[in-house]
């Protein structure tokens, strides 16, 4: 079997109706995992309805994948909002909504799931970031500074998680532009989308977007055991957008 197999791993994916998250249960399932979606009851059919932002429902998330499972080999923290604005231009409400989906929403995942990935033999969390996370942008106040907060409250769970038996692994990944929900909702805002969609294309070297299978790719592999020495890393899948 391929170390990159996740044959009967639990896998809870917040966000999981979007295209990144849709991608990356396929993917997981691929490799013989079972992936519990996880959304918004009003986006669609889930497994268990969850809203990132409140306590009460990761609480009872836990309880019942603890009911269902008895253990949790993975979490992928997808779950994520954008909005465009100057540190002038974002009402204050904005940033908190922001802040609350992308930052809390990813502080409560890795704080309540914590038990049960301990039951795990082989416990990862894979926390979705952003090249925004990483680099800042002048209209992207909020969404650089909750990406950023994920980037660093990885590296805080990694050391802690590395603290147990067996170690809990925690990693970020940061894509740039990828296919999709939300660069669709970017370029339909502005002017003129397909000049729009052109300027992003060529911001990245490789002259394309991502795909979502990429991520997804990604992702599985920081679940499997074939990362099992990476953690606390930030994972690129950005095209060389970082690099320039």
């Amino acid at each position: 079997m391929s170390a990159q197999q996740l044959e009967n791993h639990i896998v809870l994916v917040t966000g999981a109706l979007g295209t990144l998250g849709s991608a990356m249960c396929k993917a997981i399932e691929a490799a013989g995992g079972k992936a519990i979606r996880s959304d918004l009851s009003a986006r669609g059919k889930v497994d268990i309805a969850l809203d990132v932002t409140k306590e009460a429902d990761w609480k009872a998330a836990m309880e019942e994948i603890g009911r269902t499972h008895g253990h949790l080999d993975g979490l992928v923290n997808n779950a994520g909002i954008g909005t465009p604005g100057d540190v002038e231009q974002t009402p204050f409400s904005e940033w908190r909504r922001v802040m609350a989906v992308n930052a809390d929403g990813v502080f409560l995942g890795c704080k309540y799931a914590m038990p049960l990935l301990a039951k795990s033999k082989a416990p990862s969390i894979v926390n979705i970031s952003s090249a925004s996370g990483i680099v800042g942008g002048a209209n992207l106040a909020a969404y650089n500074a909750s990406k950023g907060a994920v980037r660093l409250l990885t590296k805080s769970v990694a050391l802690s998680g590395a603290r147990k038996r067996p170690p809990v692994r925690c990693n970020s990944v940061h894509p740039a532009f990828i296919e999709g929900d939300m660069v669709d909702a970017m370029v339909r805002g502005r002017p003129d989308p397909a000049k729009a969609m052109a300027k992003l294309n060529a911001q990245i070297p490789i002259g394309r977007l991502g795909q979502p299978h990429e991520v997804a790719n990604t992702v599985v592999w920081l679940l499997s055991d074939a990362s099992s020495f990476t953690t606390g890393s930030e994972v690129l899948v950005d095209g060389g957008l970082i690099a320039g």
